[in-house]
């Protein structure tokens, strides 16, 4: 059955998501757990694209600002990690039937497709699930903005973000009882109140093409397939 709001979508996962207990690694439950709801999504009839952060196995920016790396190097090793995310996300999509593809931007042929749209848009047409890995292949950018521009290339119609909470919030609800939750939200608002949405550069992409972001809470189990019924899943970014 079919109920599906958008007919494309990008799916961004960060790398913390995936963690084993102590926050590194990949806890075995969680990857299946994921690739369930991926798979309910895939059921409703949508072409779905997943870009996926290493911060699981290697964070670039934090040993470079400690000095520790130089910040290309240490970025260049946090693509390494998403790429070993993709390929565990990948497994566990397949193994429950669901036909996937891994294309990476920077060249490891002997694991993943290189990045190449054309290709992409074909697996898509196919449905396959595509799996994006190694951010945009150049350091200094963000798997966050890396999603934000497959999402454009593959003219997805939104961009959803898996978070730990079910939406924006007026400040951090893991600390704050308090904390208001917005079920919906224009890009101006969000900038005015400078929510951390996702980093600059990525949120100003989807300002400037109008890119709608669904922020959800994907532990939450059936929030991907509700958000793509148009059910009223987390928080919703947009034009006014």
């Amino acid at each position: 059955m079919s109920c599906e709001k958008y007919k494309r979508i990008l799916v961004k996962v960060s790398g913390e998501s995936l963690a084993a207990p102590g926050g590194f690694g990949i806890d075995p439950n969680v990857l299946s757990y994921m690739a369930e709801e991926i798979k309910d999504a895939y059921n409703q009839n949508i072409q779905i694209c997943v870009v996926v952060g290493g911060g699981n196995f290697f964070r670039g920016s934090i040993l470079s600002n400690d000095g520790v790396l130089d910040r290309t190097v240490a970025d260049q090793m946090g693509m390494l990690g998403t790429i070993m995310n993709a390929l565990a996300l990948q497994k566990a999509l397949e193994r429950i039937d669901v036909p996937t593809r891994v294309q990476s931007a920077i060249s490891v042929t002997q694991v993943a497709e290189n990045f190449i749209l054309r290709r992409a848009m074909r697996h898509l047409e196919k449905n396959r699930v595509v799996l994006f890995a190694a951010g945009t292949g150049n350091p200094y950018f963000t798997t966050d903005t890396a999603a934000v521009l497959r999402a454009l290339e593959i003219r997805a119609n939104c961009l959803i973000k898996a978070t730990r909470v079910d939406g924006i919030y007026d400040k951090d609800p893991l600390k704050y009882d308090d904390a208001v939750k917005y079920d919906k939200i224009s890009y101006q608002e969000a900038i005015g109140k400078r929510l951390a949405i996702m980093d600059q550069t990525a949120f100003t992409m989807c300002l400037e093409h109008s890119m709608p972001i669904i922020v959800l809470n994907l532990n939450k189990k059936g929030s991907l397939a509700s958000a793509i019924c148009g059910e009223s899943v987390g928080t919703y970014v947009g034009n006014n």
